[in-house]
């Protein structure tokens, strides 16, 4: 376990946690409403960690003054897409470790002892688990508890899905499917063997969402997997809060459940790269491992005249960490065939967002649905 040390009147220490694998601070002081966003800041970015014991609005207003200070050191567009993308990338780990140098103390039962601090106590036991007396004091950055609250916000409102007619509901460290098209590519993709699909594996469930899909769309059982036990939590939930219960069942970690089915759908993570936490799992996949893995195991779990569906954006093309030979050559030697591929564009807000050194490629992004057979 890992542990803080700091000076507040006397030595104090608290157990240290970070979702997102922020390294163990060297050094951590005290720090209050007098504190100047200045002094803060480059505190922080020498690598000491401010350990707030003030006004929890206040807190935030000094985090937001330390990010206007770290984006005045934001970088422009590279020579090639690929480049901009690892400048991006690295600026952002470099944001979250000046902003996560910012920290809060919870204390037992999740209580957050500052004035004007909210009840936080459900939001944390939604993301962290039940409440454990070894836990306590916890020392969090700032940035992580917001991203907590605004999950359990996310989980109450849920995001509207049209191709179900209703809401869908992601829990704390659950990829939200914030982006209907590669959904709605699923919706309305043509069924194998002229509709009478009996069973469907849905690999990478997430939240659950196409398995749901599926299941509407007559689909007699799916069985959802997921690597993440946080996944299949929300999964459950949603399959549940949409009456959908006996239809899809929901089990991990393995990619592939036993049997075979006459659809298997796949959307995995979209950027070939290492993800720098548990947290980044729904959009790096180091060397497209789960895509390999669907790809190869795909013709050994097919019934006759069966279906593998991949759901996947060209965007690592157009950044060119893939190139398109890749992705048809590896389909080749899994022993497979490409029966049909749909498209659709992104509608996302980044697309329109001018201001992005990876706009250009962010406009001209494809989504695919491929229709995979057994050669």
């Amino acid at each position: 376990m890992s542990t803080i040390h700091w000076i507040d009147a006397q030595p104090r220490s608290a157990r240290w946690h970070s979702e997102s694998g922020l390294p163990l601070p060297r050094r951590v002081v005290v720090a209050d409403d007098r504190m100047k966003a200045a002094v803060a800041y480059r505190l922080a970015c020498e690598g000491t960690a401010l350990l707030w014991r003030g006004d929890f609005q206040n807190a935030r207003q000094l985090l937001r003054a330390m990010d206007r200070r770290v984006g005045r050191t934001a970088p422009g567009a590279a020579q090639t897409p690929a480049e901009t993308f690892r400048l991006q990338r690295r600026f952002r780990a470099h944001r979250a470790r000046v902003l996560g140098k910012l920290l809060v103390l919870l204390e037992e039962d999740y209580v957050l002892a500052l004035r004007r601090a909210p009840d936080v106590r459900l939001a944390c036991s939604e993301a962290y688990g039940p409440s454990d007396e070894t836990m306590w004091p916890m020392a969090v950055a700032l940035t992580e508890l917001l991203g907590v609250i605004s999950a359990r916000e996310w989980r109450e409102k849920g995001v509207y899905v049209p191709a179900l007619g209703a809401r869908v509901h992601p829990h704390y460290g659950v990829f939200a499917p914030t982006r209907g098209e590669y959904v709605d590519l699923v919706g309305r993709a043509p069924l194998p063997r002229g509709g009478g699909v009996r069973t469907a594996f849905d690999l990478g469930t997430g939240t659950g969402v196409l398995a749901a899909v599926l299941a509407r769309r007559g689909v007699g059982q799916v069985v959802a997997t997921d690597v993440s036990a946080r996944a299949r939590a929300c999964a459950r939930d949603n399959v549940g809060r949409l009456g959908l219960g006996p239809a899809v069942h929901v089990t991990g970690p393995e990619l592939y459940p036993e049997g075979r089915a006459d659809l298997v759908v796949c959307n995995p993570p979209w950027i070939p790269a290492r993800p720098a936490s548990d947290l980044d799992l729904g959009v790096y996949d180091a060397g497209g491992g789960m895509l390999h893995g669907f790809l190869d195991g795909l013709a050994g779990r097919l019934e006759p005249g069966g279906e593998g569906w991949l759901v996947l954006s060209d965007l690592a093309e157009r950044l060119g960490l893939r190139g398109r030979d890749e992705l048809l050559t590896a389909v080749e030697a899994a022993g497979l065939r490409v029966i049909d591929r749909l498209d659709t564009r992104p509608s996302h807000t980044r697309v329109r967002d001018t201001g992005d050194p990876l706009h250009a490629v962010r406009a001209a992004e494809v989504t695919s649905l491929w229709r995979l057979g057994v050669a």
